[in-house]
């Protein structure tokens, strides 16, 4: 019983999923306005993300060349659903959320640590559905 009250008095309240959901959707308005300085301060230095071609961009110089390069070739608007917020801990969160551009359906998960008291995206994961297999 202990263990509960104690998992239960270090749980985030739910009101702490804001600022992570105000946090994707700065993501996708700054790739939709293609604005390089908003994308990079989104990002922890070490941030990485594999994308849904299998490029695997390491480090937030990287990430940021990669997602200005993508966004001009993509010419859909981004939109990010945000689905399920789950804290790893007080300051890391795995964001999952549904990620539309133009007619492309994907999913993205997104990790975000919590530094100096603003969240930020430390790893990103993008995935193409895939028919069930057999």
């Amino acid at each position: 019983m202990t263990a509960l009250v104690l998992a239960l008095l270090l749980a985030p309240a739910p009101a702490a999923e804001g600022p992570l959901r105000v946090l994707i959707q700065q993501y996708a308005e700054a790739r939709n306005n293609q604005d390089r300085a908003a994308v990079e301060r989104l990002f922890t230095a070490d941030a990485d993300q594999l994308v849904s071609s299998g490029e695997w961009r390491r480090g937030r110089p990287a990430l940021v060349e990669g997602a200005m390069a993508s966004s001009r070739r993509e010419t859909g608007r981004r939109t990010l659903t945000v689905e399920t917020v789950r804290f790893l801990a007080p300051e890391i969160a795995l964001v999952d959320a549904r990620y539309e551009i133009g007619e492309r359906q994907m999913w993205s998960a997104f990790v975000c640590i919590r530094q100096a008291g603003a969240w930020r995206i430390a790893a990103i994961r993008n995935m193409l559905p895939a028919a069930p297999s057999r």
